[in-house]
């Protein structure tokens, strides 16, 4: 076992003593309770998989702020030690291991390992890339117990914001996009890439990796191209539309080729109804949430000026879209997203601040709990 293996498993045993409040035994008979009954019966998360994004390690605030909110699912990616890859099936066990230890159940991959330049521009050494892909989700659903790989087609250039300091409500600060200032940047190095390529090698790895996934049965969500602008430093993008996404999901139908249905950037893509596209694509094709709210400034469709907004303002009607969900039938993982970073937070991670985090669970939870109410008291009238 390397240093730096020791150093991650001493630190998560440490973080396990000190997040756990009562001992373990409280989480233990709250999660039999939920097991003793019907999912759809339980009001407090209406049977969906409320969880929270973990992109910087295992942040003690964080944990201890989650664990106090009964939030106990994982979004995060593979801490690898020296000498593993994120692929092999140690590094996988050692993860799994360490969010159980400390009370979180590991549920989604964000970002996952070996999808990068190589396979969604095409270049030299993309199959031993797809390969690796496929090594890490036989692995990850093996070793790790996670079934769902949260993943984008947005090379090079990924998620983007012109100012992470807007002025928002209060003065809280969020993330901002205005392609005003971005349209005539420089290209990347790789010049102009554009939609047919990413649209060819899009199903080069669908077609190699699906099959897999199937056998496995692991759901890949992919992301939409956030900002969903037509195209960034010469990178265009092909992400960008629910007829897109369609496109998409008909180059390999299967329940396991699917979407993260990240709110915010659907609901700037133009005259696009949250609740109805659940409804639309329902639990089958949605295997992954990010419940977000945004306010388009730009007046156009697409958006090419928003801000990201507290969950309680903004352009979604957000309590139709948590009970389309409800109504769907999903059970999958949902998390907040993008938040804005408000008093005495600091601001060197944007959209991920812990204060606002708080707030955005605390409202998603009384969505969850005031729907499955709702339908409980109609069911039984």
């Amino acid at each position: 076992m390397s240093d730096n293996r020791r150093s991650f498993i001493k630190k998560t045993t440490s973080l396990a003593a000190a997040t756990t409040l009562g001992g373990l035994g409280s989480l233990v008979k709250a999660n039999e309770y939920r097991q003793s009954i019907p999912v759809r019966e339980y009001a407090k998360d209406a049977g969906m998989q409320l969880s929270e994004a973990y992109f910087r390690g295992m942040e003690e605030k964080r944990v201890n702020f989650c664990k106090q909110l009964d939030v106990l699912g994982a979004v995060t990616g593979v801490r690898t030690a020296e000498g593993l890859k994120p692929w092999d099936p140690q590094a996988i066990k050692t993860n799994k291991e360490a969010w159980e230890k400390i009370g979180l159940k590991w549920n989604v991959v964000e970002g996952p390992p070996s999808l990068g330049e190589k396979t969604k521009l095409g270049l030299e050494g993309r199959d031993e890339e797809i390969s690796n892909f496929i090594t890490f989700m036989k692995n990850l659903k093996q070793y790790g117990g996670v079934d769902v790989i949260c993943y984008n087609w947005m090379p090079v250039v990924g998620w983007y914001r012109t100012n992470n300091a807007y002025p928002g409500r209060g003065g809280a600060l969020m993330t901002a996009f205005d392609y005003e200032d971005v349209k005539n940047a420089e290209p990347t190095k790789y010049g102009k890439v554009t939609k047919e390529a990413l649209w060819k090698n899009l199903e080069y790895f669908l077609k190699a990796v699906m099959p897999e996934a199937e056998k496995v049965g692991m759901k890949l969500a992919m992301h939409p191209d956030d900002p969903q602008v037509d195209s960034i430093k010469g990178i265009e993008r092909i992400m960008t539309s629910p007829a897109n996404f369609e496109r998409m999901m008909k180059m390999y139908p299967s329940v396991y080729n699917g979407v993260t249905l990240c709110q915010g950037n659907f609901s700037l893509m133009g005259d696009v109804d949250i609740p109805k596209l659940v409804r639309k694509w329902g639990k089958d094709k949605i295997h992954f949430v990010h419940f977000r709210n945004v306010q388009d400034l730009s007046g156009k469709k697409p958006s090419t000026k928003f801000t990201e907004t507290f969950h309680d303002e903004g352009q979604i009607d957000m309590y139709a879209a948590m009970k389309a969900y409800y109504d769907i039938g999903f059970t999958g993982p949902l998390r907040p997203d993008h938040v804005p970073c408000m008093a005495s937070d600091t601001n060197d991670f944007p959209g991920y601040s812990n204060i606002g985090i708080l707030f955005a669970l605390g409202y998603i939870r009384g969505l969850m709990e005031a729907i499955s109410k709702e339908k409980l008291k109609t069911k039984t009238a």
